[in-house]
């Protein structure tokens, strides 16, 4: 099948190559015309693990193209997903100047004869497949393009991929969601996610307005698991008692499970804070308060600085002179995406209290200079960040840092303390070893 994908970031670069990983002929559209040139000479913008070997062979064998004109993209295309940013608004909703000025040219374009779906792809408002046919038919027409509506239909599709496991969420997805009420696309999408679903998870047909409640919903919930840990690990902090062994006893109940419960320092990323923002702004156009995520955003802006006064006590409420080793920078491990990461907040806290901050983190280090320049200074390594540092504090809990050689640590760090932000180490590990070592929703171990 012909296939265009209009944006080439997570979303639009992961899903082209996954379609063209099982057989489609994809060309990705994008008007940054060095992100293009880069992808055309083989060269893979985003860090997703699995991806590149993808990216490669399909691109060596012809299947996964890409170009800056938008008329070549869907020229041939019989399916066009849209996977477009849609940033926050200044009152908090998604922004859809993007997808709609893409659809706005889409219908300049249409062909008689040359039937298309067009798949909202990125995460929307309800009601923008609506939005999308308006604008995709007002533009046939004034192209001049007789009997416009018949030449498309358009379908929320919405993605469901983790940064950091996106291409095994897409070639082996829990479930696709369709939402549309033409019979025609139907089928169509039946066959091209066809592929993806042989063991038999299930393909969800709807119609388009609940799809695009489907992503949201999703999204906030699971946000809502995250804070309503992070609130227990607060009460555990006072009570005495051990956020894991509550997070144990929890998650072996089935109805409600074992993920998502893990206590830290907030979520982040391109999808939770907008996804769970504008579905509150939603409700609030439609005259109804959402308490639960207006909470949820709270909470979670609240444990972002969590470390930050358990790192004031320590000091005596004098950081400055101090320097910190900050591990981790990315919103979450196996990728180089900082959007909205909490460790980026505690850096900008400890500078506002006159301390430096030696960071290392293995793959986001190159878009953290891009946002604070020379401000901070970047490691080579874990180890090289430690040297000459008053504490360490870990952001992000990527796989190398679980087990670290403990008394290089020890030799390297001014004092012999860890504030650690993901839970890392064990207990009775850092007892054994000396530390000071303060963590979430558990006791303090005293060096």
């Amino acid at each position: 099948m012909n296939i265009a994908v209009i944006g080439t970031g997570y979303v639009g670069l992961v899903t082209g190559t996954c379609f063209a990983e099982t057989g489609n002929n994809v060309i990705c559209v994008d008007i940054d015309e060095e992100k293009v040139k880069k992808l055309s000479s083989g060269q893979i913008t985003i860090f997703e693990p699995g991806l590149e070997k993808l990216f490669e062979r399909n691109s060596k064998e012809g299947r996964l193209k890409f170009t800056t004109s938008l008329a070549n993209g869907i020229k041939n295309a019989k399916v066009i997903f849209l996977a477009l940013p849609t940033p926050p608004d200044g009152d908090g909703s998604a922004d859809l100047r993007y997808v709609l000025d893409v659809a706005d040219k889409i219908g300049g374009l249409l062909k008689k004869g040359s039937y298309k779906i067009i798949i909202d792809k990125s995460t929307v408002p309800v009601g923008t497949a609506d939005k999308v046919k308006q604008v995709v038919l007002k533009s046939a027409k004034e192209a001049g393009t007789e009997n416009a509506e018949k030449l498309f239909d358009v379908v929320s599709n919405p993605e469901f991929l983790r940064e950091g496991v996106a291409v095994e969420d897409f070639m082996k997805p829990d479930r696709v969601v369709i939402g549309t009420s033409s019979e025609k696309a139907k089928k169509i999408l039946g066959e091209l996610y066809a592929p993806f679903v042989r063991q038999g998870n299930p393909v969800i047909y709807m119609d388009e307005r609940s799809a695009e409640l489907t992503k949201y919903a999703a999204n906030s919930f699971l946000a809502t698991k995250i804070s309503f840990m992070n609130e227990i690990a607060q009460l555990c902090e006072r009570l005495g008692a051990d956020v894991d062994k509550v997070r144990k006893g929890m998650g072996s109940d089935d109805r409600i499970g074992r993920r998502f419960l893990f206590p830290g320092i907030g979520y982040g990323g391109s999808c939770f804070p907008k996804d769970v923002q504008a579905l509150a702004k939603s409700s609030h156009k439609v005259d109804y308060e959402f308490k639960i995520l207006e909470a949820v955003m709270k909470v979670n802006e609240n444990q972002k600085v969590h470390l930050l006064p358990k790192i004031k006590k320590y000091f005596k409420n004098n950081l400055k002179g101090k320097k910190f080793a900050l591990w981790g920078l990315a919103f979450k491990p196996n990728t180089d995406d900082i959007r909205e990461a909490p460790a980026l907040k505690i850096i900008k806290e400890l500078l506002a209290a006159d301390a430096s901050v030696a960071v290392y983190d293995p793959e986001a280090m190159a878009n953290v200079k891009k946002e604070l320049g020379d401000i901070i200074s970047f490691a080579d390594n874990q180890y090289d960040a430690l040297k000459d540092a008053d504490a360490l504090i870990i952001a992000t809990e990527w796989s190398e840092f679980r087990t670290p050689d403990f008394t290089k640590i020890k030799s390297l760090l001014k004092n012999d303390v860890i504030f650690d932000g993901r839970n890392l180490f064990e207990l009775y590990q850092m007892e054994e070893s000396g530390f000071h070592y303060e963590s979430i929703g558990r006791k303090v171990v005293k060096g």
